[in-house]
């Protein structure tokens, strides 16, 4: 920027944005007390997507998912019989032999209903629908079913939130400041 001009303006908050986090009790969703509940309690993943290529964010957040000690279950229709992550991959959640405390799913919002009728049917805890999944029909039906509906947000990023592990994320834990520093400090 040159001197005699003005900045541009800030963009303002847009309702295609993702929601404010106080509008989440309104539509069903989980707040941070509720998320951070869920996911101190959970043992168990079912990743609905997972993709076994490591570039894919799915493998990110399952690679950071299982190093923090959870039990995953790979769950994609195209690596079944196979392993993604020395973890035996299914076609689908009903071939899960155990309890599933949590649903991920990283697939396009349309299939979001069908895989929340496999939660429900399997007895799962919760749905969490990764950053862009948006579908309020299978948030409600899942909600209205018992479960515990995250809409919208990045499971590796909210555990890193609630759990304290930003710094395995790549954020610096230390102090942000806009200041530099000082020669000789």
């Amino acid at each position: 920027m040159t001197t005699g001009q003005t900045p541009a303006p800030r963009p303002e908050w847009r309702a295609d944005q993702r929601t404010p986090e106080g509008d989440e009790a309104v539509r069903g969703l989980a707040g941070a007390a509720e998320i951070r509940a869920l996911l101190a309690r959970a043992r168990t993943i079912a990743m609905v997507g997972l993709s076994a290529d490591p570039l894919r964010p799915s493998n990110f957040v399952a690679v950071y998912l299982q190093a923090a000690g959870y039990r995953l279950h790979p769950v994609n229709p195209r690596y079944a019989g196979g392993a993604i992550l020395d973890r035996p991959v299914v076609a689908s959640l009903r071939d899960i032999p155990e309890h599933v405390d949590i649903v991920a799913i990283f697939r396009r919002p349309a299939e979001a209903p069908a895989i929340v009728a496999d939660a429900i049917a399997i007895g799962a805890d919760a749905v969490w629908m990764q950053l862009t999944v948006i579908n309020e029909e299978a948030a409600r039906r899942a909600a209205a079913a018992g479960l515990t509906v995250v809409m919208d947000r990045c499971l590796k990023v909210e555990h890193g939130r609630h759990r304290g592990r930003m710094h395995t994320m790549g954020f610096s834990t230390g102090i942000i400041s806009a200041r530099g520093r000082r020669s000789g400090a």
